[in-house]
């Protein structure tokens, strides 16, 4: 027997002028709790939601007329609260920085898999957004600064607009580089920053011809990556599992192995609270 559809009790509101990503969404959600409707450019986006309030917005950037970046501005004055997801085919830097300066819940780079799209939206709704949690310091396309509050949830997000930025890497590399970032950075946020929300890391993003820099900076007094027992770097890998259940810190620890095994270098500081990522082209 099949499962039976979920009944739809969470609403999305569409904003594309190509009807076919209507048609996809609605294909894709289909038998889950989303009930999607679907509007062809802004300025209807903007229309509708004064009639009708939805959970999540999934609007693409390139539209005639008002672009996803002004709809996104608009959204931020009347409803600022309100989740929004962006897309687009056309994956550049500012399309990226300009998502996350106006508080986007979520990135998708078109074409997306149905399970991206579900994940975007669930995690789009399960966090609230608070507005200072990611500040932009540095725009560069080849020199991106941000700062970001010592919280897990604003990793998770910033790991989708991430994921992103080096758009001509394999797939698969790219899910790499991401990951080890997100882990790098859940270390900042909670052995740097110990989960403290008035705390922040600084990271940047750094583009040269033939590598990607990332560089990590948390406001923790450091460690020795040698000495770092509860983490899975050392010769015993599963070792770290134990100790960490005996010092009561979460499942985890494989960020460093991962990051090494992603990057082609891997560089602390002196005091350790500094970490280098270099991927090579």
């Amino acid at each position: 027997m099949g499962s039976m559809p979920v009944p739809p009790h969470k609403t999305l509101l569409v904003v594309d002028d190509d009807p076919s990503m209507h048609e996809l969404v609605r294909v894709m959600l289909a038998g889950t709790e989303w009930e999607v409707d679907g509007v062809p450019g802004g300025e209807e986006a903007l229309e509708r939601l004064h009639t009708r309030a939805y959970d999540v917005v999934l609007t693409d950037i390139l539209m005639p007329g008002m672009d996803g970046l002004t709809l996104l501005g608009c959204l931020r004055q009347g409803h600022p609260d309100m989740s929004v997801v962006v897309t687009t085919i056309k994956n550049t830097p500012d399309h990226v920085l300009g998502s996350l300066r106006r508080d986007a819940a979520g990135y998708l780079s078109k074409p997306f898999t149905r399970d991206a799209l579900i994940i975007a939206l669930q995690e789009a709704l399960s966090r609230p957004l608070d507005h200072d949690d990611i500040k932009v310091l540095s725009d560069s396309p080849h020199w991106i600064s941000l700062q970001i509050r010592c919280k897990l949830a604003t990793a998770d997000r910033l790991t989708q607009f991430v994921r992103e930025l080096p758009n001509d890497l394999e797939p698969d590399e790219r899910e790499g580089v991401a990951m080890a970032f997100r882990e790098l950075l859940i270390n900042a946020i909670e052995h740097g920053g110990h989960l403290d929300p008035r705390k922040t890391v600084d990271l940047s993003y750094i583009r040269t011809a033939r590598a990607i820099v990332y560089y990590i900076r948390d406001p923790g007094e450091g460690f020795s990556p040698d000495k770092l027992e509860h983490a899975a770097a050392s010769d015993q890998p599963l070792r770290h599992i134990e100790l960490r259940q005996q010092m009561g810190i979460r499942a985890g620890g494989f960020g460093m192995l991962m990051a090494k095994n992603f990057a082609d270098e891997l560089i602390y500081s002196a005091k350790g609270n500094e970490v280098i990522l270099i991927k090579y082209l």
